[in-house]
């Protein structure tokens, strides 16, 4: 699809659309929120975005959770208890009585059990089973007690698999029934809110379950709205249609001095990652030194500069500033006779056509814009193809068809766990196909992070990641940009249920 040309007055006519979706009501316990995304997949072993997790959160319960707040600490969920005997063994007792959806009794230690071995099982192809990549099995000595015996220590355990879409419990005997696996449709649920309904690319709505174990849900009701566009979105808080929306990072000038009345912004470092990749099993990209030109033609701080008005630092890897792994090194240099020399060498010094996918979002079409132009210096005359997010996550997966055969560029942007094997892990070789959208095969990379996942000592690991984000930029397939900052935006009347990167909790939101 050729890129439309995104003017403020279409900004404003798609903000207006959505503020006629629903009148505000006041006075009602109803949160509205902003997602980037529609749901495609909620089933924790396949969610495709990280709003998918946002949803299943409302949904399912995990033996420990996220704490709202700005560090990485965790806090008893179903457990009623958990700790680790050893390094090898993690003992846990649930809460009785947590109630599953349609007529599926309590949770039990099996549950717990069938979930986890389920993500692990290589069967099963889930995309997280690098997650349990030393799971064992899971004992069950009651019902309602357990182990979790592991092969090797796991490091990220944690971190960034029990608190995380990989810890979340579904029900063994309402899963089986289903078929072992879902999208959008679970079959049984025991979170704080239910799935009251959902109008796909319109709203999803939940409404609090009475039958939960634990402190009530705040809300009534959250009614999640799929808007792609951050500025969009900020129009729709504007307008009174919405209570909490992520900004764009281009907006925070702005909002930073002048604050909407009846609102808070929040701003928190963001861990995620957006580079640019390179399809290497497709020409003239199976060449490194293309690859190298292209790495070295494009102009980075011009592509920040324009999209995030100095609101955002440039990167050296996925591994975001503060996370164990962060490569502390100098940026590639934008430097135009080196890439016309590699392509010379490659015999591509007259320049090829070829496409560079991206997400419909303002900001990204404006860091594409800028890579046209850019390589447009070297002769590379470049397409942009903008697509909604339903058909962009499916572009690299070869599961889906064969449009993996026609990518190119990718403007890529992943969010991820505090943990840096989450940052890893959908690279290696067997992710081909699956997330490693650039067909990069390096036995190196994964042998690197196969190791670290299973190494203790810090200063260690740290090293393998540096090594592994090395290797990256080394093969030429990436060009990393930056983490960005996280800002939220929010009436007054809402307390925010955040992660410390200001990711939303959503069953943590409460009224101020």
């Amino acid at each position: 699809m050729q890129q439309p040309r995104l003017t403020r007055r279409a900004l404003l006519a798609t903000g207006a659309g959505v503020a006629l979706a629903r009148p505000a009501g006041a006075g009602s316990s109803v949160l509205r929120v902003r997602s980037y995304a529609d749901m495609q997949v909620i089933d924790p072993g396949f969610t495709r975005a990280s709003p998918e997790g946002d949803i299943a959160r409302c949904l399912f319960r995990q033996l420990i959770q996220y704490k709202s707040g700005t560090s990485w600490e965790w806090e008893l969920d179903a457990a009623e208890k958990i700790e680790q005997a050893d390094p090898l063994t993690i003992a846990f007792a649930l809460k009785p009585g947590i109630a599953w959806s349609g007529g599926f009794g309590t949770m039990t230690a099996d549950d717990v059990r069938y979930s986890f071995e389920r993500i692990a099982d290589p069967a099963v192809k889930s995309p997280f089973h690098g997650d349990w990549a030393t799971l064992d099995h899971v004992e069950v000595t009651g019902p309602l007690t357990g182990v979790i015996h592991l092969r090797q220590p796991f490091a990220p355990l944690w971190l960034s698999t029990l608190p995380w879409n990989a810890g979340m419990i579904l029900c063994r005997k309402a899963m089986e029934q289903a078929g072992g696996r879902f999208t959008t449709e679970p079959p049984a649920t025991c979170g704080p809110y239910m799935l009251k309904s959902w109008q796909p690319k319109q709203r999803t709505v939940f409404a609090r379950n009475p039958d939960y174990v634990g402190a009530a849900a705040d809300f009534d009701e959250i009614d999640v709205l799929p808007i792609e566009d951050a500025k969009t979105a900020e129009l729709a808080f504007a307008a009174g249609e919405l209570d909490i929306t992520a900004t764009s990072v281009g907006s925070l000038p702005n909002l930073r001095k002048a604050t909407p009345a009846g609102a808070k912004l929040v701003v928190r470092p963001s861990i995620a990652f957006t580079w640019i990749g390179m399809n290497v099993a497709v020409p003239p990209f199976d060449d490194v030194r293309v690859r190298r030109a292209v790495q070295r033609a494009i102009d980075v701080d011009t592509i920040l500069d324009a999209v995030y008005f100095g609101g955002a630092t440039r990167a050296t890897g996925i591994v975001a500033p503060g996370l164990l792994g962060h490569r502390d090194t100098k940026p590639l240099a934008r430097d135009m006779d080196a890439a016309k020399r590699l392509l010379a060498e490659a015999g591509k010094s007259g320049g090829f056509a070829c496409a560079l996918d991206i997400l419909n979002v303002t900001d990204r079409l404006t860091a594409a814009q800028i890579v046209q132009a850019n390589l447009g210096e070297l002769g590379i005359e470049v397409q942009i193809n903008v697509h909604d997010s339903g058909t962009y996550w499916t572009l690299g997966d070869q599961s889906k068809g064969d449009a993996w055969k026609r990518l190119n560029l990718l403007l890529q942007r992943y969010t991820t766990a505090p943990d840096p094997s989450w940052a890893t892990t959908w690279f290696v070789p067997s992710q081909i196909g699956v997330w490693n959208w650039e067909r990069w095969d390096s036995p190196e990379f994964g042998a690197l992070h196969a190791k670290a996942l299973v190494e203790f000592d810090r200063a260690a690991r740290a090293a393998m990641y540096v090594r592994m984000q090395d290797l990256m930029e080394e093969s030429g397939a990436y060009l990393f940009l930056t983490h960005e900052v996280s800002s939220v935006l929010h009436r007054d009347s809402v307390s925010p249920g955040l992660m410390p990167d200001a990711r939303f909790i959503l069953p943590a939101m409460r009224h101020a």
